[in-house]
């Protein structure tokens, strides 16, 4: 069988502001809950930070070359709200409006399509201090200006916005288990902040809609995070703990946009902890995205855990594992990333296929997939047959899922450039290129996997 993508299928990489711009007070920028959190001792490998990052913020011109050279045809990054905002709210930084606007103007003449990310976990300071954060309920106001201001600032170039990248993180990792910003804990702190969220993403939408879109001829959506939940056996007990991780992972944000509510399981099992929308609310989010964003990375299987529950893992939950009663693993036989990540090209697959069914068959942008090894220099050169190994798999697997029906229309691998790695600093190797102390880029063997995608238009 022929093994082709569309010719019109989108091709590219993604960063994210706080991970490569460095600058963190520069030029007017405020500061994160990001720039906040790495200075508390222990909350970050090495305690390391994003002060330096990859000097992205210096760097454009380098950068967006190192683009054009391996053939990126799209680039997705996010906006910092505090460099646009800096205090998150009122006065307008212009400097960090240039700075974008420069970014920008580098890639359209590069031929490089814009994608902008507008919230990547780095949100002002002042307003987890002023209203607290994703818990306040003025925060979706000031999402929605903030999102305003970029509109009319980069709408003219910029035709595909995301809202907000993966809410379960930001929602989870920063608001329930405390290891990401702000490091709240908490049980019940994960579905408020995902309620605001949800709110936030409307609400910028909306204005996106109402003001922009008939005149600048863009489109926005959101992009989720989820991993494939395979069931551990054919038990119907499994299937359905299966079932319920995936909707406490992902259904918890998109049945919301394409069903107008939380999915039922969330509802029963967490009762009023869980918020309510409005009906006003309901008709405001239902249909908020022009597309599905998905981050895809792994897979676990999935067992009932009503009678033997274990703890789960930090990154491997879909939600609050005693929330769900389902008890994760992964199989021996499946090779790792460095992550401890395991590589299952198939569970990209099924998951493409169970969002087409659940959701209609939406248009799929797949926003992020990739994988960390720690690969050394052998003679001037990166050994980085494992990479090129998992990137042929998943690709197989897209296409499958392509040829099954599903309608993916795009690919982001994770990431451009090595980078901060968030709460494990910069020793987790996502990128195309090394870092080294002195910030000089050494592009890795296996660049011409995009030059050689791009060119052919099918699998290497």
């Amino acid at each position: 069988m022929e093994k082709k993508f569309p010719k019109d299928f989108i091709w590219g990489g993604a960063t994210s502001s706080y991970q490569i711009e460095g600058a963190w007070n520069e030029e007017g920028k405020g500061p994160s809950i990001w720039d906040v959190f790495t200075m508390i001792p222990g909350k970050v490998n090495h305690f390391e930070n994003g002060n330096i990052a990859c000097d992205h913020y210096h760097r454009i011109e380098e950068d967006v070359a190192l683009m054009k050279k391996i053939g990126l045809r799209a680039y997705r990054f996010s906006i910092s709200w505090p460099r646009i905002l800096p205090a998150g709210r009122g006065q307008v930084n212009q400097k960090g409006i240039d700075f974008y606007n420069k970014l920008i103007n580098e890639l359209v003449a590069n031929d490089i399509t814009p994608w902008v990310t507008l919230y990547h976990w780095d949100l002002p300071a002042a307003l987890e201090f002023e209203i607290n954060g994703w818990l306040g309920e003025e925060i979706s106001d000031a999402f929605a200006e903030y999102a305003d201001v970029c509109f009319a600032a980069f709408g003219d170039r910029v035709k595909n916005w995301i809202t907000i990248n993966e809410s379960w993180v930001v929602a989870i990792l920063g608001y329930g288990l405390g290891v990401f910003a702000p490091g709240k804990k908490s049980m019940d702190y994960p579905y408020q902040a995902g309620h605001n969220l949800l709110k936030a993403h409307a609400k910028a939408v909306a204005t996106y809609r109402q003001k922009y879109q008939s005149t600048q001829h863009g489109r926005i959506g959101i992009t989720n995070n989820c991993d494939w939940r395979e069931p551990l056996t054919e038990s119907p007990a499994d299937k359905a703990a299966a079932e319920r991780a995936l909707e406490f992972f992902l259904a918890w944000f998109a049945d919301p946009i394409y069903k107008g509510d939380y999915p039922p399981c969330m509802k029963e099992r967490l009762g009023s902890r869980l918020p309510s929308f409005t009906a006003a609310e309901k008709n405001m989010i239902k249909g908020s995205s022009d597309f599905f964003g998905l981050n895809h990375y792994t897979t676990m299987y999935a067992a009932d855990a009503t009678h033997n529950r274990e703890k789960g893992s930090v990154y491997g939950n879909g939600g609050l594992s005693e929330d769900q009663d389902v008890n994760l693993s992964v199989s021996p036989d499946w090779k790792m990333t460095s992550m401890q990540w395991a590589i299952v090209p198939w569970g990209c697959k099924k998951l493409l296929m169970w969002i087409d069914a659940r959701y209609d068959h939406p248009e799929i942008i797949i926003t992020e997939n990739g994988c960390a090894f720690n690969e050394s220099l052998v003679e001037g050169k990166v050994d980085d047959h494992e990479r090129i190994q998992f990137f042929q798999g998943y690709l197989a697997a897209i296409q499958e899922a392509i040829r099954g029906g599903a309608d993916v229309k795009g690919y982001f691998i994770w990431s451009l450039m090595d980078n901060f790695e968030w709460a494990l600093g910069y020793d987790k190797r996502f990128g195309i290129t090394y870092i080294d102390q002195d910030l000089t880029r050494i592009p890795k063997a296996s660049a011409w996997w995009y030059a050689s995608v791009i060119e052919q238009n099918e699998v290497i």
